[in-house]
C-alpha cells in the first residue's frame, strides 16, 4: 500500500505536464523558472557527490600526521 503513495491520483495527473504524468502528486511547476530551478539543484547535487567521492578516493593531504591518516591507517 505504502509503494503507491509516490504514484500520482487521476486528478493530479491532469494537471501536471505530459512528460510529468503520473509520477508524483500535485499540480506540477508553474512556469519555465521551476525547471530552472530543479535543474540547477540537480546540477550542484550531482557536483558535490563527485567532489565527495573523489576526496574519499584520493585524497589530496600527504602530510604523515594528519588526521585522515589515523582514520584510513585503522
Amino acid at each position: 500500500m505504502y509503494a503507491l503513495a509516490g504514484i500520482a491520483c487521476e486528478a493530479c495527473k491532469k494537471q501536471q505536464p505530459k512528460f510529468l504524468q503520473g509520477i508524483t502528486h500535485g499540480a506540477g511547476p508553474d512556469s519555465n523558472w521551476d525547471y530552472l530551478i530543479v535543474a540547477v539543484m540537480v546540477l550542484i547535487t550531482v557536483y558535490t557527490l563527485y567532489a565527495t567521492i573523489q576526496c574519499f578516493i584520493k585524497p589530496a593531504e600527504s602530510n604523515a600526521l594528519h588526521i585522515k591518516r589515523s582514520i584510513l591507517e585503522n
